[in-house]
C-alpha cells in the first residue's frame, strides 16, 4: 500500500472512501509466544515477553492503516469494529479543564476531579448515533500520556501518579475478562456480565461493556492505531500477558499481576487511526479485547530531528552563543520531508523548516519571539493523551 493510498469501494450498497497510511507497529515477535497451558490450544507471551510500554522484545511491522480524519467508513462502530469516536464538545466544564491540562502539560488532582464530575453518569452517542450511558467511572486508572515523534521520550524515567507516562511501544488490550483483577472484584462473574470477544469464550448479548475512553489532548504524531476486530484471527493472534503493575498502581498483593493481552502480527489485520485529533472528541473501544497501540506516521522521523535541532537552537540562543546556533541547524539542509504525509503533520514539519531557514539566514538577528515560537512548533508535534476506564450500558435497549 502507497503512502496516502486513496481506495473506492462498496460495502452492503454504501459508498465508502479509505485513505490510507503506512503505520509502524510493535508486536509480540513469534518466538516470544509458548503454549497456554492452562489454556490448551492457545498461546501466551514467554518470559521474554516485553511490556506493552518497553522497548525490549518489540517486533515492529508496517501495516496500512486507514485515516478516520479523512475516510469516511460507515460500518466503524463499538458493536461492529468495537471502537468509535464519541463528541465531547458540548461538556464546557470538561474542555476548559483539558484545555488547562494540555497547556500545563500534566493533570492535577482537581483537573480528575473535575474530569471524574462531567464525565460519571454521562450520555455520550458514538458517531453512528449508538448511546452510550457511563455506569461508573473506575477509581483507578486515569492516565495521561506524552510521546515526542518517532517515540522520542519527553516524559521522565520514572511515572509520577497520573503523569510520567510514555505511549504504548507494541499492541495490546487492557484486560483479560477471565483475569486478575476482574476476577476477585467481581468472584468470577465478570464474563456472564460484560460483552466481551476472547480467544476462548464470547458474550455477545449483554449490554454492558467495559470501555476505555480515550481523549486526546492534541495528536498529530504517535497516533492510537487500533484494530477492527472482525479481522482477528483470536486463537492464533491473541495472546494471554501478566502485566505488573506495581510501579504506577496501588494493589494488594493478589491484585498486583494484571492479565492483559498482547498480539502477534497478521498481514490480514485491518488497521484504523485519526492523524488529527484534539480533546473535543474521543475515543471509546472495548477493554477487554481491542488491540490498540501508538503508531509511528511516515514523516515522524523528520519530524523528531526537526525538533531536537531547534530545541538546541533555543539553548544556543539563550546562551548568546551563535557558533552553536549554527551548528544544532547546519544539517538540516539535507533533510527532506517523504512524499504522502498526514495534512496534519506535513503542515507541522513545514512550520519548523521555516523556524529553521529563519535562524540561519539571520543568526544574529534570533530574537525571543522565534524562541517562543520554536517551542509552540515542537510542543504541537508532542502526542498528549488522558485516558480512563469506565462500565457502560450499551445500545437503545441498554441498562437504565
Amino acid at each position: 500500500m502507497t503512502v496516502g493510498a486513496v481506495r473506492f469501494y462498496a460495502l452492503q450498497s454504501m459508498a465508502i472512501t479509505e485513505v490510507t497510511y503506512p503505520v509502524q507497529l510493535g508486536f509480540l515477535p513469534k518466538g516470544a509466544a509458548i503454549p497456554d497451558v492452562d489454556h490448551p490450544g492457545l498461546l501466551r507471551a514467554g518470559a521474554r515477553g516485553s511490556t506493552p510500554y518497553g522497548s525490549k522484545d518489540v517486533e515492529f511491522h508496517v501495516c496500512p492503516a486507514t485515516d478516520g480524519a479523512q475516510s469516511e467508513r460507515p460500518d466503524v462502530g463499538l458493536l461492529t469494529t468495537s471502537f468509535d469516536t464519541v463528541d465531547l464538545s458540548r461538556f464546557t466544564e470538561l474542555q476548559a479543564t483539558l484545555h488547562t491540562v494540555r497547556e500545563a502539560g500534566e493533570i492535577t488532582d482537581a483537573d480528575m476531579a473535575v474530569v471524574r464530575q462531567v464525565l460519571d453518569g454521562a450520555e455520550l452517542s458514538g458517531a453512528n448515533g449508538l448511546p452510550i450511558k457511563v455506569l461508573h467511572l473506575a477509581g483507578e486508572g486515569m492516565i495521561m500520556r506524552r510521546s515526542g515523534p518517532n517515540r522520542m521520550s519527553v516524559v521522565g524515567p520514572r511515572t509520577k501518579g497520573a503523569n510520567g507516562h510514555g505511549a504504548a511501544t507494541s499492541v495490546h488490550a487492557d484486560q483479560d475478562v477471565y483475569g486478575t483483577p476482574l476476577a476477585q472484584i467481581m468472584n468470577g462473574r465478570a464474563p456472564s456480565l460484560f460483552r466481551h470477544d476472547s480467544p476462548d469464550a464470547q458474550n455477545a448479548d449483554s449490554t454492558l461493556m467495559l470501555l476505555n475512553l480515550w481523549i486526546p489532548l492534541q495528536q498529530i504524531t504517535q497516533p492510537l492505531v487500533l484494530a477492527d476486530r472482525r479481522s482477528l484471527d483470536r486463537r492464533r493472534h491473541q495472546l494471554r500477558y501478566g502485566l505488573a503493575t506495581d510501579s504506577f498502581l496501588h494493589r494488594d498483593d493478589e491484585q498486583v499481576i494484571n492479565d492483559i493481552w498482547t498480539f502477534l502480527h497478521d498481514p490480514s489485520q485491518r488497521w484504523y487511526f485519526r492523524s488529527e485529533m484534539d480533546h473535543r472528541s474521543a475515543y471509546v473501544f472495548d477493554t477487554l479485547g481491542t488491540p490498540h497501540g501508538a503508531g509511528v506516521l511516515p514523516g515522524e522521523e523528520l519530524a523528531e530531528r526537526c525538533s531536537v535541532a531547534l530545541q538546541a537552537a533555543e539553548a544556543a540562543v539563550e546562551a548568546t552563543d551563535g557558533a552553536s546556533l549554527i551548528a544544532a541547524l547546519a544539517s538540516s539542509a539535507e533533510w527532506e520531508a517523504p512524499v504522502g504525509l498526514t495534512p496534519a503533520l506535513g503542515d507541522a514539519i513545514a512550520t519548523m523548516q521555516a523556524l529553521i531557514a529563519e535562524a540561519l539566514a539571520a543568526p544574529n538577528a534570533v530574537s525571543t519571539a522565534w524562541i517562543d515560537e520554536s517551542r509552540t512548533a515542537r510542543c504541537k508535534v508532542v502526542r498528549m493523551s488522558l485516558e480512563m476506564r469506565l462500565v457502560a450500558a450499551v445500545g437503545p435497549e441498554r441498562v437504565a
